[in-house]
């Protein structure tokens, strides 16, 4: 295959494209380039090839009779290559590769992952826990799952959750709370990252303006929710956060009161492709499972 080194692969593209089309135009809007860019590219493989595919007539370009026999084989070569290229980007449809942040990985997915094996036994379920805003138009993720606004361009968004706070404390910190106000004497854990403050839970309880002593800042959720379990003072958190802990009995939400954020939990998947029958499994069974995170606030 070394005499492919001599020849543009570009070059063998506008001759194969060409050919197959018949106008310089055609070929050009398929290659997504300008009719002159096709037309240098196809005298430049010409000279590399040191023979005329083409011959130059009013009406147009007319195959040769040598040509004939070499775009035939381009064509033939370059449906090769497609049907490599298709098979190499085919996903696989047993393995559901799936982008959340961490935090909701560890926090609300890893205690579900049994009960989704034992509905989908055939879908082996890769995680990729990162922050980043993956697109899975330009990625092998399939799914993804993030907290915000909803608005992220270049990918489609669909609500799973409203995101609701509320604040959580280890069970012997809550003891002597009687109203909302009294939460005022508890020192907080503060998420730096956090996208809301404690004012979004003070308006919605009648505290509007109040404040809290801080004990902790850190600049991880999942941090703060374990500096909470371990009795260190009172923080906000959300149902996909804090839900299993309360299911456990290692915090409690005080008062019951919670309070809207303006931002949703959101699938975010591919714009303008069809749902792959994997990813349609997964949202389902998100979404029941999500009813069952509901009900511990009803």
């Amino acid at each position: 295959m070394r005499n492919l080194n001599s020849v543009h692969l570009n070059g063998l593209r506008a001759l194969e494209a060409v050919g197959r089309l018949g106008s310089l135009q055609l070929a050009a809007d398929e290659l997504g380039v300008s009719v002159g860019a096709v037309s240098q590219q196809v005298i430049k493989a010409e000279a590399q090839l040191e023979r005329a595919i083409f011959e130059r007539m009013p009406k147009g370009m007319v195959v040769t009779e040598a040509g004939a026999a070499v775009l035939a084989a381009l064509s033939e070569g370059m449906a090769r290559l497609s049907e490599a290229v298709s098979m190499a980007q085919k996903k696989d449809e047993t393995t559901l590769t799936i982008s959340v942040a961490p935090v909701f990985a560890a926090r609300w997915l890893v205690y579900r992952l049994d009960r989704f094996a034992e509905h989908f036994p055939d879908i082996n379920l890769r995680i990729d826990a990162t922050t980043r805003l993956v697109n899975p138009a330009a990625s092998d993720v399939d799914l993804g799952i993030r907290v915000g606004s909803g608005q992220w361009p270049g990918v489609r968004a669909e609500l799973l959750l409203q995101q609701e706070v509320f604040p959580v404390c280890a069970p012997r910190v809550a003891e002597g709370l009687r109203e909302p106000r009294d939460i005022l004497k508890l020192p907080a854990i503060i998420d730096g990252k956090a996208m809301f403050s404690w004012e979004v839970w003070m308006r919605e309880a009648g505290l509007s303006g109040s404040t809290l002593t801080t004990r902790h800042v850190f600049n991880d959720a999942s941090l703060c929710l374990d500096a909470a379990i371990a009795g260190q003072g009172v923080m906000l958190a959300w149902q996909t956060l804090a839900g299993y802990s309360l299911q456990a009995g290692q915090l409690v939400a005080p008062f019951g009161i919670r309070a809207r954020t303006g931002f949703g939990h959101y699938f975010i998947t591919a714009e303008g492709t069809r749902e792959p029958k994997k990813v349609r499994a997964f949202k389902e069974w998100i979404r029941f499972e999500m009813k069952e995170t509901e009900a511990l606030f009803a």
